[in-house]
């Protein structure tokens, strides 16, 4: 298959959320263990250094190791047998044809942000493969399925990326009161309506490395594109956070690549996403480091250090743009939000919304059609669903669409 082609249809089916509860029990008590033994290491070699102690020392030592090393074992071995016994029960009653809810999806994106890269390396069947979600069911990349999935696919089609730890609910409208198809918050269908734009939501695991979602999602959209129903499609992204990230590094990778896609792309929106890096990861690699310069603390610095390579990737950002054999015909669009209500306030660029600055945000190393803008008194979540983002998108995508002549819409 070109281009390094995957089947992003495919899931693998080897072990569930107790295969995973188990892992976590038993590195827990690992943890726990490396602990008590280098404060009992510490406690008892000073006895060990006082003459009249140090035999002593040594015949309680030995005990003390005795009974912990078989307390620690038992503990071990024993949530070992519970939770296999819960992972045979999982497989008899789950129900792959069943969609999961809105929580337990959440859940499950939650858990591949935090550990996806894992999930993925061990084949466990929570691992989320990149796919364009309906209803909570993914859609395979052929034309039937694409056409039988969005009966009224419009030549133009949106595609929606999330964030770190999210999924394809995160862009739903947020007032209850009002129907999603009136809400203007709800960005797909105001895009729907007013621009005639198919909305398509994706789904992925936010913990794998970066660039392999880039290179994943470069692959996938030339294979969305070739499906779609409607001949001569055009194509928008809209990304949050580490979704702008990677559909920022995907559209790198197809031009290098040859792809077709990005030909067909009038433009990228990133929304918040932290383009020079992640100061808050950036702090959790110094706390990490910190942790494991003392024995007695070492074990905590090497669980945060288990967290996913995706979340890692974070506080250096997408790094520096790759060469291109042509530059980008796509126009790049960047959104950042600060949560001081005046974004021109000094305080405004240090608060940021709250996980990205200011700066991260809009700031960019690309040459051709890019623009920025800022919003005030904003939280990161919020640049999802408000009416003020929908607003700026509009905007932009008025000023795309009215430049264009009647044979070109």
């Amino acid at each position: 298959m070109p281009h390094g082609r995957k089947d992003f249809g495919s899931t693998p089916q080897r072990t569930g959320y107790s295969q995973v509860a188990k892992v976590a029990v038993q590195e827990t008590t690992l943890c726990v263990k490396e602990m008590h033994g280098a404060i009992a290491d510490k406690s008892f070699n000073v006895f060990r250094r006082i003459p009249l102690l140090c035999w002593p020392a040594q015949l309680v030592q030995a005990v003390h190791d005795s009974i912990s090393a078989g307390v620690y074992a038992t503990i071990h071995h024993g949530s070992g047998g519970i939770l296999e016994a819960a992972a045979i029960l999982e497989r008899q009653h789950s129900s792959p044809g069943k969609p999961p809810g809105r929580f337990a999806s959440g859940l499950h994106s939650a858990l591949n942000g935090a550990f996806g890269d894992h999930l993925a390396a061990s084949n466990n069947l929570l691992a989320i493969n990149m796919a364009i979600r309906v209803h909570g069911n993914s859609v395979p990349l052929n034309t039937d399925a694409l056409r039988s999935a969005f009966p009224e696919a419009d030549r133009r089609l949106c595609v929606f990326v999330h964030g770190l730890g999210c999924d394809e609910h995160c862009w739903e409208c947020t007032d209850r009161g009002e129907p999603a198809a009136a809400c203007e918050s709800h960005f797909g269908h105001q895009l729907q309506a007013e621009f005639a734009c198919t909305p398509l939501y994706l789904r992925y695991n936010t913990g794998l490395p970066i660039a392999e979602n880039c290179a994943q999602l470069a692959v996938f959209l030339e294979d969305l594109l070739t499906a779609w129903p409607q001949p001569a499609s055009e194509l928008l992204i809209i990304g949050h956070s580490m979704g702008g990230l990677i559909a920022r590094g995907a559209c790198d990778q197809a031009v290098a690549a040859g792809m077709q896609w990005p030909q067909s792309t009038r433009m990228l929106i990133c929304l918040g996403s932290p383009h020079l890096g992640s100061p808050l990861e950036r702090l959790g690699q110094l706390a990490t480091t910190a942790l494991k310069l003392s024995a007695v603390t070492r074990p905590l610095g090497n669980i945060a250090a288990t967290r996913s390579q995706g979340i890692k990737d974070l506080r250096r950002g997408p790094g520096a743009p790759q060469t291109l054999p042509e530059p980008h015909t796509i126009a790049f669009r960047f959104l950042g939000a600060s949560l001081a209500k005046n974004v021109e306030h000094p305080l405004s660029e240090f608060l940021g919304d709250g996980l990205v600055p200011l700066s991260s945000a809009i700031t960019h190393e690309i040459e051709g059609d890019v623009e920025s803008a800022r919003i005030g008194k904003l939280g990161h979540l919020g640049l999802l669903n408000d009416t003020r983002v929908y607003r700026q998108i509009r905007e932009w995508l008025g000023v795309l669409y009215e430049a264009e002549t009647p044979a070109e819409r």
